[in-house]
């Protein structure tokens, strides 16, 4: 009689302890979501980063609709009224959309906006992510 009670008590302790390393894993999963989440909602667009007056913001969505022309000429009339971390997210637009008419200086752009970038800027995560096209 005893030692069906005690294997009673120890397949009770070890179902115990599976239930609590299995809620100890549980809170390192959430742990996990949760920082998932929180980097997708740091994403950043270049409208967010600071650098740029609004009056520059509209005459800037203006020339990228009117095309690559436009818009390159927009950068070098105001680009000198631009300051990083928006220039930056500003000439990396350029290069996407120069890149099919002109590769090279598309490339050369980027390489600019790369050398000037540090990790710690929030448009880094989009210069690792375009350098793969531009290099």
């Amino acid at each position: 009689m005893t030692t069906k009670l005690i294997a009673i008590v120890i397949a009770l302790l070890v179902i115990f302890g599976a239930y609590k390393i299995y809620t100890y894993y549980q809170t390192f999963e959430d742990e996990k979501a949760n920082k998932q989440r929180e980097v997708a909602a740091r994403v950043v667009t270049g409208d967010q980063l600071p650098g740029m007056t609004y009056e520059l913001s509209q005459s800037l969505a203006a020339a990228q609709q009117a095309g690559p022309k436009a818009f390159g000429n927009w950068l070098a009339t105001y680009g000198r009224l631009v300051q990083d971390p928006r220039l930056a997210w500003v000439q990396l637009d350029y290069c996407v959309v120069l890149v099919r008419g002109n590769p090279a200086e598309a490339k050369k752009i980027f390489a600019i906006v790369k050398e000037r970038t540090p990790a710690s800027s929030p448009v880094y995560p989009r210069v690792q992510e375009l350098a793969k096209s531009f290099e």
